[in-house]
């Protein structure tokens, strides 16, 4: 299971380290690469711009993709990657602060995987991220391309 990649798109430095804590302290041992607005998470994907050399897997197991991103929003990114053959099956999922219905319809109608808003609280959040770790990477059965 070591060699899934997560993609992280998270802008805000505490709710990335807060992601990070709590993938850890629930023993998901992958690696985790973090983009912090959309065009980089978008340049990683298809190994553009600073991530044309990049190496390890064409893509990432799962995405972790904020809404609120500078350059280009979550839901941007999302289109893009739908659009795209290489990453139209690519899962991802829609975790944010926002708790408004059109960025969650918005969210499914462009092909969110999932959609799970943070909670407030660290405990509740570290739990929330653990179980998206582990439905994930250990029991979703994706697409082989």
């Amino acid at each position: 299971m070591n060699n899934k990649t997560i993609l992280l798109v998270e802008d805000n430095a505490q709710d990335e380290m807060l992601t990070l804590r709590a993938l850890r302290k629930a023993k998901v041992a992958n690696q985790i690469d973090v983009a912090r607005d959309g065009q980089q998470a978008l340049e990683y994907l298809f190994k553009e711009g600073a991530y044309v050399d990049r190496d390890g897997a064409d893509l990432p197991t799962m995405v972790l993709l904020d809404i609120s991103l500078p350059r280009l929003s979550g839901l941007e990114v999302l289109e893009r990657i739908r659009a795209d053959s290489r990453t139209r099956l690519l899962p991802v999922v829609i975790l944010t602060s926002s708790d408004e219905e059109r960025d969650r319809l918005k969210s499914y109608e462009i092909g969110a995987n999932s959609f799970v808003q943070k909670p407030v609280d660290f405990a509740e959040f570290a739990e929330t991220v653990a179980r998206l770790g582990i439905y994930w990477l250990a029991i979703n059965e994706p697409p082989h391309h």
